[in-house]
C-alpha cells in the first residue's frame, strides 16, 4: 500500500497543544535537533504551496538556524532509494517497495538542503535509532535532548520520540514544525508524546529556549487568530464561536488596545476603531487579510 495524495490541513497552533505532563525545556548545551525525512519523495504526496507545508519548511528554516548558531548538532533522516526488499522487510507489507530508482525523490528538500557541518542518517524503520549510530553520536557530544521536527508526525517522528525516551533521550517534539497524513493524525502524535513520552513545545517556545529574540508575528491563519484571542480571554476555545460578540466574551479596550499594537508591531495595517466595531474573530481576520500586510499573511500559511 503506497502513501495516499495528503489534503491540506492547517497547522495546529500552539495555544491548541495539549498540555504536557513533565516541563522539559531546551537546554542548548544538550540538545540536538532531527529533521526527520524531509525528502522530496515524501513532501511530493502534499501540495508544497498550501498548508501545513509552508509553514512547516519555515519553521524548521528557523530551528536549524538557530540550532546552527547555538552550536547545537543538526541530524536529519532520509530513506534510501531502492531498498532491497530484504532490509524493508515488514514495511513492504504496509508501504510496498518505499523511494523508486528516480534520484529526484530521494535528496532532502531544496530548501533544507543540509550545510557541510550537518549529518545525515540512513534511515530503515520508524525510528531513527534503529540500523544507525544516532545513540552514539549523541553520547558521543553530551546530548541527551532531541528536537524533532519533519513528516510524518504520527509514524517516523512519534516512534523516533517514543524510541529516544526509551534510551534516556528527551524528545521535544516540536507541534508546528510536522506534518502527517490529516489534522487528526497530526493531533493524534502532539497527544501521544505530551503524556506519554516527551513534550510538545512551538517553534517559537523551542527558539526562546535558545535565546532567541522573538519579533512580534501576526496570526498564521483565522484558526491561529481564534486560538490567540481565546487565551487572551481565558477562555477554552471551543467555547468562542467564530461569530461570536468579543464585547459580550469579555473583551475590554486594554485586551482590545494590547492586541492592536502588537499586531501593528508585526506589520498590521488596523485600527482601534475597525476593531471595536467589528468584534467577532471570523470579521478580524477579513480586516486582517484585507489590509496592507495581506501578502505578509499569506507567506506564513
Amino acid at each position: 500500500m503506497a502513501i495516499p495524495r495528503i489534503a491540506t490541513y492547517p497547522m495546529p497552533a500552539a495555544a491548541s497543544f495539549p498540555a504536557n505532563r513533565v516541563d522539559w525545556q531546551v537546554a542548548p548545551e544538550r540538545a540536538a535537533l532531527l529533521i526527520h525525512d524531509m525528502q522530496q519523495y515524501f513532501i511530493d504526496f502534499y501540495d508544497a504551496s498550501a498548508a501545513p507545508i509552508p509553514q512547516l519548511v519555515a519553521n524548521a528554516l528557523r530551528l536549524r538556524d538557530a540550532c546552527d548558531a547555538a552550536g547545537i548538532p543538526v541530524f536529519y533522516t532520509a530513506q534510501p532509494p531502492v531498498q532491497p526488499a530484504e532490509d524493508r522487510a515488514l514495511l513492504n507489507e504496509f508501504w510496498g517497495p518505499g523511494l523508486p530508482a528516480k534520484p529526484e525523490g530521494a535528496p532532502i528538500i531544496a530548501a533544507l538542503a543540509p550545510r557541510a557541518a550537518h549529518t545525515v542518517l540512513d534511515k530503515w524503520r520508524y525510528s531513527a535509532f534503529v540500523r544507525s549510530d544516532l545513540l552514539e553520536r549523541l553520547q558521543a557530544q553530551g546530548r541527551n535532548q532531541l528536537i524533532v521536527c519533519g513528516v510524518y508526525a504520527h509514524i517516523g517522528c512519534q516512534v523516533t520520540c517514543v524510541d529516544a525516551f526509551m534510551r534516556d533521550i528527551q524528545p521535544v517534539m516540536v507541534g508546528d514544525a510536522l506534518a502527517d497524513f490529516s489534522a487528526d493524525w497530526h493531533v493524534k502524535a502532539l497527544e501521544y508524546v505530551a503524556q506519554r513520552a516527551g513534550v510538545v513545545r512551538s517553534t517559537a517556545q523551542v527558539l526562546t529556549d535558545l535565546g532567541v529574540a522573538l519579533p512580534d508575528e501576526l496570526p498564521a491563519d483565522m484558526h491561529a487568530l481564534h486560538a490567540e484571542v481565546a487565551k487572551m480571554l481565558e477562555m477554552p476555545k471551543s467555547d468562542l464561536g467564530l461569530d461570536d460578540n468579543l464585547l459580550y466574551a469579555g473583551l475590554d479596550s486594554i485586551r482590545l488596545m494590547s492586541l492592536l499594537e502588537r499586531w501593528k508591531r508585526a506589520g498590521a495595517n488596523l485600527s482601534f476603531v475597525q476593531l471595536a466595531e467589528h468584534p467577532t474573530v471570523a470579521l478580524w481576520w477579513a480586516l486582517m487579510v484585507g489590509s496592507s500586510v495581506e501578502s505578509r499573511v499569506a507567506e506564513t500559511v
